[in-house]
């Protein structure tokens, strides 16, 4: 597995590549590899004929009061899981090659930035919007892999491939689940013994949701109630950010539903903010 620190470095292989009639898949993340990341390695593996991995940990998408110092970092074991998987190429590059001194260029993916999460992290999304559109420069994906657990970023990354006409194929990928259903995350470390086990009900409360849209004929606000009840039940749950039912193209919360909606929740459990989503079809076939 090769490995690249220097951004011009990246761009001159990648370019290499496909001038010689090479796919290039790409799987950015920001390290603490887990099975998740993995599944989406395997995919980018199975599609395309060089696959590349990023990890950088981006400093511009973490607020004030936020986990960057303490973020969980690995990368001798990451290095080794990414070797073990048959990475081509691993693209680790530090902080100042890519935000150098003066640099002053964000991104802002407005109307859907601001919302569900974007209101608890402010400036969070232009941060993930502006280094994945340089880490898209660098590498020259043909395609990109993300997890579906992170939803919102996938809507706003895929609005900006399309409004700047990026040649670049968006692959959303499924959630990858602990046995007792928790969505895999990289932030599960923060977690004590007690919180990993509360933990659960996340999605244990996202099945029994998506249960009650077979029973009778409940409403987007119903769903929501039943949601908030139930996470309320778990004391270790310090606060619900949100949980309901929205929109899966513009993130906005439905007063009725559509043929496809997006369930989803953001609670902190104690510190650790854990978030997760299901897609659930509406019954009435009409929707």
């Amino acid at each position: 597995m090769e490995i690249i620190r220097i951004p011009k470095i990246m761009q001159e292989t990648s370019k290499t590549h496909c001038l010689r009639g090479k796919s290039i898949g790409f799987v950015p993340t920001m390290g603490a590899l887990h099975e998740g990341h993995l599944s989406l390695i395997r995919r980018s593996k199975s599609e395309n004929d060089i696959t590349v991995v990023s990890i950088f940990v981006n400093p511009i998408q973490f607020g004030h009061n936020e986990d960057l110092s303490n973020y969980p970092r690995d990368m001798e074991g990451d290095i080794e899981k990414l070797k073990s998987e048959d990475v081509d190429t691993l693209f680790s590059p530090d902080v100042m090659p890519m935000y150098p001194h003066g640099f002053s260029t964000y991104i802002n993916v407005r109307d859907l930035s601001d919302k569900l999460c974007g209101v608890f992290r402010p400036g969070h999304f232009d941060g993930v919007a502006t280094v994945v559109s340089k880490l898209f420069n660098v590498v020259k994906p043909r395609r990109a892999y993300f997890g579906q657990k992170d939803f919102q970023q996938t809507v706003v990354i895929k609005k900006m491939v399309e409004d700047l006409n990026m040649d670049v194929e968006m692959v959303t990928c499924p959630t990858v689940r602990e046995g007792d259903g928790l969505a895999m995350s990289s932030r599960n470390v923060y977690l004590s013994q007690d919180e990993r086990e509360a933990a659960a009900v996340i999605y244990k409360t996202l099945i029994s949701a998506s249960e009650l849209m077979k029973t009778g004929n409940p409403k987007p606000e119903d769903i929501k109630r039943h949601m908030r009840d139930m996470l309320k039940t778990e004391p270790l749950i310090s606060e619900i950010q949100y949980a309901g039912v929205y929109d899966s193209e513009t993130l906005d919360e439905l007063n009725e539903f559509k043929k496809q909606n997006l369930f989803a929740i953001a609670v902190k459990m104690g510190k650790t903010r854990l978030i997760d989503n299901m897609f659930v079809e509406a019954l009435n076939t009409k929707l």
